[in-house]
């Protein structure tokens, strides 16, 4: 990529709404397919830990979602004291219930509890998050079951666009295994929305700045407000930020700032492309979940 700022043109804005909208769409075409007589509709579990938590909230922006893909809703919330073993009790019981395809189990926990050792108790066909062992595994491996919502929300949104990985440098930033991981693998499949050449970036990286401009595709999921810069971007990149960063401000309606990773002024007229926060990869993520779900329901059913 060669720099010329006076042959640069404006920053594309990537929205996320109107390919949520159509996800959405597809999602309920789907399940109406997979209806059968006597069957009920698909019903999707929500596990959270402790009252009064942003999980609460993010449980009735779900609960909404859900009712908007035509999946019921099954929020549940175990009180902050609960143990592993109670935890544990839970899962296994919503993965044994024939009447759910789909269970969410709310993270990060509190301290003390095993996130990773609950969620794999789910098959992998109910695993919506796509984060439990056998579906990393499986995704490690080129045969997904279940993909983490916010990786397919990173790859589409590029797709939408027109923008195909396949044959391109992607930086992925942060390492975990819901996120980073997840994203990276998924941009290695095989086939013509994968085969990307993938470097997973991290805090041990040493010359951080140095590996991101290497990125023709720059993923970041850091949750570091104002990490990307053109100091550290490559001219003409595409940057999906993932990143989400909740500060109180009074001054705004919701009380609440969000940023992202990137700063977006800087890369204004330099990157090719950027996901805004809010409003970018988070409806997009939403609704994957809904279809993750809509998948879990067909495969327990046998028509995928």
């Amino acid at each position: 990529m060669v720099a010329n700022p006076a042959a640069q043109s404006p920053t594309a804005r990537w929205e996320g709404k109107k390919l949520a909208e159509e996800i959405y769409e597809r999602t309920t075409a789907r399940i109406d397919r997979a209806l059968a007589p006597g069957r009920a509709p698909p019903r999707l579990a929500s596990i959270a830990v402790g009252e009064g938590g942003p999980f609460n909230v993010y449980q009735r922006q779900q609960a909404k979602m859900a009712a908007k893909a035509h999946i019921a809703f099954l929020p549940s919330v175990l009180p902050a004291t609960v143990g592993q073993r109670e935890l544990e009790e839970k899962v296994r019981a919503l993965d044994q219930d024939p009447t759910v395809c789909g269970v969410i189990l709310q993270h990060p926990l509190p301290h003390g509890l095993d996130f990773l050792r609950a969620v794999s108790l789910l098959r992998p066909e109910k695993d919506v998050d796509g984060v439990g062992s056998e579906n990393l595994g499986r995704l490690a491996a080129h045969r997904p079951v279940q993909v983490p919502a916010v990786a397919l929300a990173s790859r589409d949104l590029l797709l939408h666009y027109g923008v195909r990985p396949e044959g391109r440098t992607v930086v992925v930033v942060g390492r975990s295994e819901t996120v980073g991981v997840p994203t990276a693998l998924l941009f290695l499949l095989r086939g013509n929305e994968g085969d990307a050449t993938v470097t997973i970036a991290h805090s041990r990286s040493k010359d951080l700045d140095s590996v991101l401009r290497t990125g023709e595709i720059i993923i970041s999921c850091v949750g570091r407000p104002g990490l990307l810069t053109r100091a550290n971007v490559a001219q003409r990149a595409y940057v999906v930020d993932v990143g989400l960063t909740t500060t109180s401000d009074p001054s705004r309606p919701t009380g609440v700032l969000m940023q992202g990773d990137a700063n977006a002024s800087s890369l204004q007229g330099w990157a090719s492309a950027l996901t805004p926060v809010p409003g970018g990869v988070g409806p997009v993520t939403v609704a994957n979940l809904m279809a993750n779900c809509a998948r879990g329901y067909e495969l327990l059913a046998g028509t995928s």
